[in-house]
């Protein structure tokens, strides 16, 4: 019986090169394997890659020869991950703007609900541009009406750990968007099959050397695009949206025989353990 490895992480670099050695350092001290996707960088950075990856056998890099954008190279990298034999795979950005000290938060929280997409949900300070704030606030309100639900807190941060088996098969089945629009589609459809979510509140850097490639006029369009389509997607889906919302009320509201033991045994002055 073949046992699947825990936990990778994924990296998408698009000349993004000056803090990956860092990154792969902090991962490779937590046993986390590292794969790499270079989305067809210029040779400069292709360089660094190459040598971060020489490093050691745990990191492993997959170069694109086009430019595939982020969410392709995700993609790539997920796909990888599940070759390689893993569980799950830890998705980091490459320039340095998460806080690596949340990465066992992300990882304590995977193992304990295993079959749930655990994602960060940033705490910006005042490096984050005003126009990317306002952004995703307007994302926010229309994955609220897409998952019709208030559970999907954050689906714009690119921190997060994916349970591959769901992961891989949505990705398999469906084509998803491949440069800014992955991480929000690819959330609210795992939401729409029923995969759990859970966040964990984690710091965002914009630092102020870095390098964005959020195009402002082309992505916003792809986003609007996206976010259209989710909404005739969640139309579709709204029968089994409502279903699914009524049964997850009563499952809270019915209590077990256990909740009611427990009840009784603090009403007599019984101490429960769990309080």
């Amino acid at each position: 019986m073949n046992t699947l490895k825990p936990f990778c992480a994924v990296v998408p670099s698009f000349n993004h090169s000056a803090k990956l050695a860092q990154i792969s350092r902090a991962l490779l001290a937590k046993n986390i394997a590292v794969i790499v996707v270079d989305d067809a960088s210029t040779e400069e950075h292709s360089m660094v890659l190459q040598q971060v990856s020489n490093a050691s056998n745990d990191i492993h890099l997959v170069t694109h020869h086009e430019n595939q954008g982020k969410g392709g190279a995700v993609i790539t990298g997920l796909l990888m991950a599940q070759k390689l034999g893993y569980s799950h795979a830890l998705q980091i950005d490459a320039d340095g703007q998460h806080d690596l000290n949340d990465i066992n938060s992300l990882l304590d929280l995977s193992e304990k609900y295993p079959d749930a997409l655990i994602s960060g949900k940033p705490i910006y300070d005042d490096s984050i541009p005003k126009g990317r704030l306002w952004g995703r606030s307007i994302t926010h309100f229309w994955v609220y009406i897409e998952t019709f639900s208030l559970q999907v807190k954050d689906t714009m941060c690119g921190f997060r750990v994916y349970p591959l088996e769901a992961t891989c098969q949505l990705i398999k089945q469906v084509s998803l968007g491949k440069r800014m629009d992955f991480d929000i589609e690819i959330m609210v459809r795992l939401f729409w099959r029923n995969i759990d979510i859970k966040f964990v509140p984690t710091k965002v850097d914009y630092p102020e050397d870095g390098q964005s490639h959020f195009r402002a006029l082309h992505d916003n369009v792809l986003i609007s695009w996206l976010h259209t389509r989710l909404v005739l997607g969640m139309l579709i889906r709204l029968p089994y949206l409502l279903f699914h919302r009524l049964v997850k009320v009563k499952v809270k509201t019915k209590k077990s025989p256990a909740d009611k033991t427990a009840s009784h045994g603090l009403s007599n002055g019984v101490k429960n353990d769990d309080s």
